[in-house]
């Protein structure tokens, strides 16, 4: 049993305005094999705590901390907390000219496990995956995400995810611009994804409809950099009725 543990976070970003506070106390527990869904109105926080845990340098951690089973995650590069088993999935994932998605994962499995995958297996479950993702084999040999449309990039983010087999995964706002049929096998390969391991999901979301697919263990409710709220799915359900207003307004009150 592993745990992401983010206590008491506050992180702020540098604009032309000056120092922008945007997290402001943020406590939150993930063990392995659960899913905690993220809900909010827009420029509440979500995706800072999403880019802070995976170390993105433009957010600054002004006090709090991260810890993995108990390691230091804010102490880490980038790719040690790639290493350590986090996994971030991108609400605008990059181009990546000249390096076709064949290498690319490869390189990044080879990167997280200190050793190269064996080339039969690994052409096998890379196959495998693309087949359960609908994603036609020649997508293997194209640039990464380079003239994929928003759905073909949602798809590669989660080919990813099945392959390197992290231990807590960030998903992004994952849903955004999928339609019907892509949300469903999105969601499908997440849903493999912890089938086959301990995998903890922490899934960022405007809307209920991917929790219809992916059962949340947890829901929080995110506005202005804090938790307001936290429950089990029926709060999902409500935030669908009801909507953030009434926390909004909350917020702005105790400001």
């Amino acid at each position: 049993m592993s745990t992401l543990a983010i206590s008491d976070l506050h992180v702020s970003i540098e604009t032309d305005q000056g120092t922008k506070p945007i997290l402001r106390g943020v406590d939150l527990a993930i063990s392995s094999g659960e899913t905690h869904a993220v809900m909010g109105p827009n420029g509440s926080g979500k995706s800072t705590l999403a880019y802070t845990i995976a170390g993105h340098p433009r957010y600054k951690v002004d006090s709090g901390s991260i810890r993995l089973d108990g390691q230091d995650v804010l102490a880490m590069t980038v790719d040690e907390r790639a290493r350590a088993g986090l996994f971030l999935a991108m609400q605008y994932p990059v181009e990546i000219p000249g390096v076709t998605v064949s290498n690319f994962l490869r390189t990044a499995k080879t990167a997280i496990d200190g050793t190269a995958p064996a080339i039969r297996g690994w052409v096998k479950d890379v196959r495998q995956s693309m087949e359960a993702l609908r994603m036609d084999s020649t997508f293997a040999e194209r640039n990464v995400n380079e003239g994929f449309s928003g759905g073909e990039k949602k798809r590669h983010e989660i080919l990813q995810l099945e392959l390197l087999k992290p231990r807590f995964a960030v998903l992004d706002e994952t849903d955004s611009g999928l339609d019907v049929d892509a949300l469903k096998i999105v969601s499908e390969g997440v849903n493999r994804a912890k089938e086959s391991s301990d995998l903890g999901v922490l899934l960022i979301t405007h809307y209920t409809r991917i929790l219809r697919y992916i059962k949340p263990d947890f829901v929080h409710v995110f506005v202005a950099g804090r938790v307001a709220e936290e429950g089990g799915p029926e709060l999902a359900d409500r935030l669908e009725d009801e909507g953030y207003d009434r926390y909004v307004a909350a917020a702005a009150a105790s400001a």
